[in-house]
């Protein structure tokens, strides 16, 4: 069993696929329409690679979740990378910054962006196979 996807609403589309083709430039559309979802029509993009993907709708209303608050609701999630420092060139050169490093970690290097619909979004580059070590909490 794996994740497949996430779906995030949102509610402008066109600047989160500029955010996530910055950070996956490997990754494509995969389809795309216009639905109804509970009453409200929506736009919605699936942009990924042939295995994982984003969905995004456009029919979201309101804010995220303050992350410096303890509300409930997504923390962040994390896409592993093999080369973290191309991974932060893109998304900075897409204008872009880097909302917190990670933690000073010998076994990962990490980092965490903010995307356009307010997700902290974390990027990591692990330096061991071992998941003990990736894992732990130095």
């Amino acid at each position: 069993m794996y994740l497949e996807h996430i779906n995030l609403v949102v509610s402008d589309v066109p600047a989160m696929l500029n955010f996530y083709q910055a950070a996956f430039p490997h990754w494509s559309i995969r389809s795309e329409g216009d639905s109804d979802w509970n009453g409200k029509p929506r736009h919605w993009l699936h942009f990924g690679d042939d295995d994982y993907y984003i969905a995004l709708s456009d029919n979201g209303v309101g804010e995220n979740r303050d992350l410096s608050g303890h509300q409930t609701g997504l923390a962040h999630f994390a896409y592993v990378t093999n080369n973290l420092s191309a991974t932060i060139e893109r998304l900075q050169q897409a204008g872009y910054s880097i909302a917190k490093p990670g933690a000073d970690n010998p076994f990962r290097c990490n980092v965490y962006f903010i995307d356009p619909a307010g997700f902290e979004v974390e990027f990591v580059e692990y330096l061991s196979d071992i998941p003990s070590e990736r894992n732990n909490d130095l």
